[in-house]
């Protein structure tokens, strides 16, 4: 360790011996100031970097939209998503069976198309922050991977969906939403088993300490899981992430290696037992509620956009009426701009989600100090102190400060249970 990290620490160092000295002297440990201590042990070129980092997604979220609605002209304008269409005709005589043939075209042109996009985003970008490990080659494989869940998925959901207008013109938009959830439910049972292992390959934990500390966090939370999984996350990326996925009998406990290597155990029992948290607090169930009234509501703007977008410009995009699969490029284009606008609702409702589970993990895991160390270790890809407004529409997980001020406040109230070795 340097010296400017070891003074960099110093404040922290001293902080965390005040538990034991404010417990003989009969003071209080001071939260605000601790959260402070953590704060301080980042420098300031890592935080410049990585607030640069997280503030320039605000500007990709606006990059995505736009590129989205000219694709979707590019499609709809150019009569492009109309021959799409008149082939797919041409392939079968099934309805059905053409508008999947229709769905597979589109999605794998619209793959092509944003692929210099997806490139600067998810390869170069990655790349020039040093948040990435992943070759060219091998990310434009996962890209491949990726496309064809995509098209298995999505392929389906647009021939029903497209079923539905035809057969209830005036519902469809209820029958939508049906459908909608009910993918999302499928893939979410299926993803643990079925879809993560295409993208990396996942290992039972070694037995030892790690192991039994995160069974014993699950079997003292109720947790139906008798192993759990390790994957190499880190052929991609640096980040460090955990997750208690699926539901209906698929539940699993997974970290990726990167957790293993870059964090202490008590780092890793304080995720642990937040991601526990998500499970225990039934959250999987409730993002499904939230989500269904959000595609609910979603699906009957997106009806009303496109009944007015189609009398007034159907003809010239060669548009047949709503019952036209070829319509897809709006359907997406309509849901991308709700997306874009609703971005604070759905951020909330999951940053609400994961501050509870953070609370959760704290009183499970009890490790304040292991949990503010993690909150730190994301800040090489977090803003640690945005705006409170930035926080409102662009966080999808409470800020670092919060997530420490969090972990502080319970400590200080905990000062006589809390006396590990940190």
């Amino acid at each position: 360790m340097n010296l400017r990290r070891i003074l960099a620490f110093a404040p922290l160092l001293a902080l965390l011996a005040a538990p034991i000295c404010a417990h003989a002297a009969g003071s209080g440990f001071d939260a605000e100031q601790a959260t402070r201590a953590w704060l301080d042990t980042i420098p300031p070129e890592a935080r410049a970097r990585s607030n640069a980092y997280y503030e320039g997604g605000y500007w990709l979220q606006l990059a995505d939209l736009m590129y989205g609605l000219v694709l979707a002209w590019l499609f709809l304008r150019g009569g492009l998503s109309a021959r799409l269409r008149n082939l797919s005709e041409r392939l079968t005589r099934r309805t059905a069976l053409q508008n999947m043939a229709y769905a597979v075209q589109y999605l794998v042109l619209a793959a092509l198309l944003t692929l210099p996009l997806n490139w600067y985003e998810g390869y170069w970008r990655e790349h020039a922050y040093g948040m990435s490990n992943q070759g060219a080659l091998d990310w434009a494989f996962d890209q491949l991977k990726g496309l064809l869940v995509s098209i298995l998925f999505l392929a389906p959901a647009v021939a029903a969906i497209w079923a539905a207008i035809r057969r209830a013109p005036k519902t469809w938009w209820l029958w939508g939403s049906g459908i909608a959830t009910v993918f999302l439910m499928i893939g979410i049972v299926i993803g643990p088993v079925f879809i993560a292992p295409l993208f990396n390959d996942y290992k039972p934990l070694a037995a030892g300490p790690i192991r039994d500390d995160i069974l014993s966090l699950a079997r003292a939370n109720q947790v139906p899981a008798t192993e759990v999984y390790e994957f190499d996350a880190s052929r991609q990326t640096k980040r460090i992430s955990a997750n208690v996925s699926g539901f209906l009998g698929t539940e699993r406990i997974s970290l990726n290696d990167n957790l293993l290597k870059r964090t202490s155990p008590a780092e890793i029992r304080a995720v642990m037992g937040h991601e526990i948290g998500h499970y225990a607090l039934n959250h999987i169930y409730k993002h499904l509620l939230a989500f269904t009234v959000l595609t609910v509501i979603g699906f009957a703007l997106a009806r009303w956009m496109m009944d007015r977008l189609i009398a007034r410009f159907g003809t010239a995009w060669g548009l047949r009426g709503i019952g036209d699969v070829a319509a897809l490029p709006l359907l997406f284009a309509v849901f991308s701009v709700l997306g874009f606008v609703g971005t604070p609702i759905n951020n909330t409702i999951i940053r609400t989600a994961e501050f509870e589970a953070d609370l959760y993990g704290l009183n499970a895991a009890r490790e304040p100090d292991g949990f503010a160390q993690v909150a730190v270790q994301l800040a090489e890809y977090r803003k640690m102190e945005p705006a409170a407004w930035e926080e409102f529409i662009f966080y999808d997980h409470p800020s670092g400060r919060t997530r420490i001020r969090t972990a502080m406040q319970w400590k200080a109230e905990h000062l006589n249970d809390t006396q590990r070795t940190q």
